[in-house]
């Protein structure tokens, strides 16, 4: 079982070679890491925006068709000659 889990670890990154990746990146984005950061961080808070809105309009829609749908049952009801009483 040993055998196919390193298997799986094939061409991922170790210890060292991940200090590696860390100091290029830092020698070629020095200066710009905090632009960066600070460009994913607005880029998240945006994206979280977005799905709260959508959010926002799906609630809005189900509300507009609940609202819909009750009304078109009273009007059924009402063209039926039926009260609620008469419905089980």
């Amino acid at each position: 079982m040993a055998h196919s889990s390193s298997i799986l670890l094939i061409g991922m990154p170790g210890g060292y070679e991940i200090w590696i990746i860390l100091a290029v990146a830092l020698l070629i984005f020095g200066k710009r890491l905090p632009e960066i950061a600070r460009g994913m961080g607005k880029s998240m808070t945006e994206f979280k925006k977005g799905l709260r809105e959508v959010e926002d309009v799906k609630q809005d829609v189900d509300h507009q068709i609940n609202e819909v749908k009750s009304h078109a049952v009273n009007e059924v009801k009402e063209a039926a000659g039926l009260k609620d009483s008469d419905i089980k």
